[in-house]
């Protein structure tokens, strides 16, 4: 059973009642914050802010997405990251330069694949210039870096492993032992990151939490999942975070698992 057939026969079981309530609360953002200690952080990053955003699904969801710039326009983090999933449809590229475009960082901000972007066919040259256009730097089994006071944070991202080809001697050819945030969009690929001295924080999303939870049923876990679900998890090469997204996919609900903006305050130690 696929997702789209899961969550149409979970919103089934809901009733229409809670199905009502569901297609509401998909309109609807919550703000996720926390704190991340990294020990070979560079001093001049300590009290950074990392907003997560993911999973939006252009062009669906625009209340989401216009709840999710308000927000990060609350917030200015310093580091915006988008996971994957942006867009469903490379006709719809124009949407995704113009979200992303306003989902940016102060100091940087960028960009890697998902499994939608590679099944709505917008490849990862068309990715790169759709980013570039709206001032994002594009990851796809490559590395890029923040510099803030002569100090610099690296950031590697990968290509969906779902759909997509990771490539991690590529993407991390050059890059010295400092600190660095991983992008890739399934978080089963965390798995397969190496384990690491010092630990890194690697940002997934693609399970959407479940999407829908339902008492006495199981949540939804996708292809690429992996044993992670939504959340916080110790794996080899650090800290991995989940995130619940802030679109949704299949059927444009949400029960009991409300979608999330991530925002998190790096510090050494």
């Amino acid at each position: 059973m696929n997702r789209r057939q899961w969550l149409a026969l979970a919103a089934g079981a809901a009733g229409t009642g809670l199905a009502i309530d569901g297609f509401d609360a998909a309109r609807e953002v919550t703000l996720t914050r926390g704190v991340v200690k990294l020990p070979n952080l560079p001093e001049a990053f300590d009290g950074v802010r990392v907003a997560h955003v993911t999973d939006v699904h252009l062009p669906a969801n625009r209340a989401a997405a216009a709840r999710a710039l308000e927000l990060l326009a609350e917030e200015r983090p310093e580091i915006v990251l988008h996971t994957g999933d942006m867009v469903e449809d490379a006709r719809a590229v124009d949407v995704l330069v113009e979200f992303a475009r306003q989902a940016r960082g102060t100091l940087g901000t960028f960009a890697t694949m998902g499994n939608w972007e590679w099944y709505g066919r917008l490849r990862p040259a068309a990715a790169r210039e759709a980013y570039r256009e709206a001032g994002v730097r594009f990851l796809c089994n490559e590395h890029g870096w923040v510099e803030r006071d002569g100090a610099r944070l690296a950031i590697v991202g990968l290509d969906d492993p779902v759909r997509g080809r990771p490539d991690l001697p590529r993407a991390t050819e050059g890059l010295d032992a400092g600190a660095r945030l991983w992008m890739v969009h399934a978080p089963g690929m965390a798995l397969r990151l190496p384990a690491a001295r010092e630990p890194a924080l690697v940002l997934s999303g693609h399970t959407h939490g479940g999407q829908i939870r339902l008492p006495l049923l199981p949540a939804y876990r996708i292809r690429g999942a992996g044993p992670f679900l939504a959340g916080s998890y110790e794996v080899p090469a650090g800290r991995l975070y989940v995130s619940r997204g802030v679109g949704t996919s299949g059927i444009r609900m949400r029960v009991r698992c409300p979608a999330e903006l991530p925002v998190f305050i790096l510090r050494r130690g």
